[in-house]
């Protein structure tokens, strides 16, 4: 790699820290080297990618020899947009390309990668969380008015019971027991509504995501095996810490049920990608540039659920209540900001992207803006 990063226009440091899938291409049209974002891009190691054909590696959408022999002839950069890459593993992203020269005596390339679906998706997460928030509404105004007669039925059912035979005490015990277990949904279901606005100060997130791994190590993921991937030099956000630990626990809990019960991989990474902003209603843009990801290698998430995986009541896991993952979402939009998902078979991955905490920020409590 000390090779590869000499012949950079950038430091190393800066290769590593790149947001984007950056490969470099030598004059045979060989991967020489890729940043840890197009390792990930990629799902391979840069070692393992060197030598090998890009051709080979990636299913691009473009006339890519003819593309890397314009750059190479006219020494200039050149944008390729809206094509399709695709890597072999999993379904082609639609992307923007940049291709530019290094100006190097091996003739080598830079190729970026920028994937277009983080701007759809942006708008996609902003609908989720309004149609989330209207029918969590109207879901926790059913569940008070439901709750009453349900408690009533309970109550009638034990009382007949009392003057039954064995055999029909069944059927008044498994009308306890439903009734109990809807009861226990709809309690659920006004957790949303009586959620508490986020006490928003400065907060390291990586003494978050520490406080959710050893809670989930010596319980529900004790048969998994957790990776940190940290970035140490990413500064504090603005969050309630009570709230975001609820969310990395609730993903850790899915991560670690994605397996079946065997024996598995989480990793936890953080970085930087500052090419993140979401655009608030009133047309103004935030930036969102601190990230955290939660990857698993479980089963996935089944595809005509994974779109609406963040709304109430959709749920991949049978006799799943589905508000785990509407309530990650709730917390998340009440934070500032945005939680999105990729998944196949064998690699599902929860991204979730936060504001920095403005300089000057003390650990009083904060208003939300």
């Amino acid at each position: 790699m000390k090779k590869v990063t000499e012949r950079l226009p950038l430091p190393g440091t800066i290769w590593n820290a790149l947001p984007l899938p950056a490969i470099l291409v030598d004059i045979e049209d060989r991967l020489v080297a890729a940043n840890p974002a197009a390792e990930d891009f990629l799902n391979a190691s840069s070692r393992t990618l060197a030598g090998a054909p890009l051709n080979d590696r990636l299913a691009i959408d473009a006339p890519m020899e003819e593309v890397l022999a314009r750059v190479r002839g006219n020494q200039s950069a050149l944008f390729v947009n809206d094509v399709d890459v695709g890597t072999g593993d999993r379904p082609p992203v639609l992307c923007n390309m940049q291709i530019a020269p290094l100006n190097d005596a091996n003739a080598t390339l830079l190729v970026t990668f920028a994937p277009r679906e983080l701007a759809d998706r942006l708008g996609r997460a902003q609908v989720v969380q309004s149609a989330a928030k209207s029918a969590i509404g109207m879901a926790e105004m059913l569940a008070h008015e439901i709750k009453n007669p349900l408690a009533g039925i309970a109550g009638a059912a034990q009382l007949l019971s009392m003057s039954l035979s064995a055999e029909d005490r069944e059927l008044t015990d498994l009308i306890v027991e439903e009734t109990r277990r809807i009861v226990k949904l709809l309690e659920q279901v006004e957790q949303f509504g009586n959620l508490r606005p986020p006490e928003l100060r400065p907060v390291n997130i990586h003494d978050v995501l520490d406080r959710a791994r050893r809670s989930s190590l010596v319980g529900f993921a004790a048969h998994m095996q957790i990776l940190e991937e940290y970035d140490p030099s990413l500064p504090s956000t603005m969050g309630d810490m009570d709230q975001l630990l609820q969310v990395f626990l609730n993903l850790l809990k899915n991560a670690a049920e994605a397996s079946r019960g065997e024996p598995g991989t989480i990793r936890i990474r953080t970085f930087y990608d500052l090419s993140l902003r979401l655009r608030r209603r009133d047309g103004t843009g935030r930036s969102l540039p601190l990230q955290v990801e939660i990857i698993d290698d479980g089963r996935g998430i089944p595809p005509d659920i994974a779109q609406d995986i963040f709304e109430p009541f959709v749920s991949g896991r049978e006799n799943g209540t589905g508000l785990g993952l509407a309530l990650v979402s709730k917390i998340i939009g009440d934070h500032g900001g945005w939680i999105s998902v990729d998944s196949v078979p064998g690699r599902t991955v929860f991204r979730i992207s936060l504001p920095i905490a403005p300089k000057g920020a003390d650990a009083a409590t904060t208003p939300q803006e």
